[in-house]
């Protein structure tokens, strides 16, 4: 039968949610009201205010619901769920101002309640949930709370999932059986030739969810996998055997209102999120443009003086969404003599062929690059050299966050090239927050297809922010 883990951990969360928010609010007007000496700006009595959140607080606990806050797929991940904590709280502290302004009673003592209840809000919510991740994962070491898994398929992925839920204690599954006669070999575990060898040895009550790795070529197993488990009211899951068909953006739909198919798309950068990141870009990348046009002016005349003759900026042509091409900006870091020549022409120039070699073996780099100038070398290190790029942010060539725009040499090494251009290219991105230039070339572009088909706004301003503590930093700057 299904385990009931899950939704017991899920209602858990949920009453750990709403005895943390009554918490934090309650410590808020101790704070205010109680421990300060300050007048407060309404008389609004204890039992009064408690009794308005106990019938407002069930609607906040509603806003995370929606969040997915009490789904497997967000509770399992921290950084997930941190955001989201903070989004629903910032949320249904407005639904609390609102009710407080529409009622046209006051809600709060004082005007710092709110502050106080928001930071200490989220402070409980983050305390809480860890702390009943802990008491999960203690559970798991006591056998409580294991889901068990009957694994069906002879696949490499049946192969990766008994080795990484091996351990019931971490994972808090636990593999019953496998289905099939791979050649790999599962200590501990069993293995049944077919499925109906598996179900006449384990009881329908020991399974709680079956995991299909492969569907047979005949319909008939796969048709008896699916009912065993619809009849027994156990989970099923299928692996696709072309796994990479299945990421992005997937939804299931009727076509022409009576076929269900599953429609794919290549990026989950569709429909409402390219409007909500071009709206990103203008409004972000436009207020960083403003903040940057006194320093830019700054280096444009530092270049000059430094080389009156040169030029300030430095052109490319780059492949952006779609394979569109697009004139990107960047402050001139080269010596003139070297500027508009590829590496191996410049090197070839300077009299140092030898060099062409040890730049393409360093991915692209060496120490001391001598085509670079003195300021052009602190512009790198700094990446002030990529100021001018927010010119192309708001005019719609680049976005703040994208796969890197790639030359034409660059973009044929890599066979994803086209789903990396179902995106526009950005000035930051995954792969520049992950190690820069201290990673592969083919683990920066997978890097790139990440992004490409698990966008979110959230992922976004993860990025940016990220960014900022890379260049302040300097990490992996050339």
């Amino acid at each position: 039968m299904k385990s009931n883990a899950s939704l017991i951990y899920s209602f858990i969360l949920v009453v750990g949610d709403f005895l943390a928010l009554i918490g934090a609010f309650a410590f808020a007007y101790i704070l205010r009201v109680s421990v300060s000496h300050r007048p407060i700006a309404e008389a609004v009595h204890a039992a009064t205010y408690i009794e308005i959140f106990l019938i407002l607080l069930p609607f906040w606990i509603l806003f995370f619901a929606l969040l997915g806050l009490y789904n497997s797929s967000i509770n399992e991940k921290r950084f997930a769920e941190l955001g989201r904590l903070l989004g629903g709280s910032f949320f249904g502290m407005l639904f609390v101002i609102g009710f407080a302004y529409f009622d046209n009673r006051p809600v709060f003592p004082a005007h710092l309640v709110p502050v106080y209840g928001f930071a200490l809000g989220f402070i409980f919510l983050v305390l809480f949930r860890n702390l009943a991740r802990w008491f999960r994962n203690w559970a798991f070491r006591y056998g409580f709370g294991i889901t068990n898994i009957l694994i069906v398929g002879n696949t490499r992925v049946a192969e990766e999932l008994v080795e990484s839920l091996a351990d019931a204690r971490r994972s808090g599954y636990r593999i019953v059986g496998v289905v099939g006669t791979s050649t790999h070999k599962f200590p501990h575990v069993p293995v049944f030739a077919d499925f109906s060898a598996a179900v006449k040895k384990l009881k329908a009550n020991d399974i709680h969810s079956i995991v299909q790795t492969e569907l047979y070529a005949a319909q008939a197993p796969n048709n008896q996998i699916l009912e065993f488990a619809q009849t027994h009211h156990i989970a099923y899951r299928f692996v696709p055997g072309n796994s990479e068909l299945f990421v992005g953006n997937i939804t299931v739909e009727l076509f022409r209102s009576q076929i269900p198919v599953i429609a794919v798309h290549q990026t989950a950068l569709i429909g409402w999120g390219r409007i909500v990141k071009r709206a990103t870009d203008l409004l972000l990348g436009g207020l960083a443009l403003v903040i940057a046009t006194p320093f830019m002016l700054v280096i444009a005349l530092a270049l000059k003086i430094g080389d009156p003759r040169g030029p300030v900026f430095f052109k490319d042509r780059r492949f952006t969404r779609f394979r569109n091409t697009v004139t990107i900006y960047k402050f001139r870091s080269h010596k003139r003599a070297y500027t508009d020549l590829t590496p191996e022409q410049a090197f070839t120039k300077m009299g140092r062929p030898e060099l062409i070699k040890d730049y393409r073996a360093g991915r692209d780099q060496i120490p001391a690059d001598p085509r670079v100038s003195r300021i052009g070398g602190f512009l790198r290190r700094t990446s002030l050299d990529e100021l001018p790029q927010l010119i192309n942010v708001v005019k719609g060539d680049l976005s703040l966050v994208g796969p890197r725009a790639l030359q034409t040499h660059e973009l044929e090494k890599h066979d994803k090239k086209d789903l990396i251009l179902a995106v526009k290219s950005g000035l930051t991105g995954l792969a520049q927050v992950s190690g820069r230039r201290d990673i592969s070339f083919d683990e920066r572009r997978q890097l790139d297809l990440f992004y490409v088909q698990n966008w979110s706004l959230w992922l976004d301003l993860t990025i940016l922010l990220k960014t900022v503590r890379v260049v302040l930093r300097r990490l992996g700057a050339s």
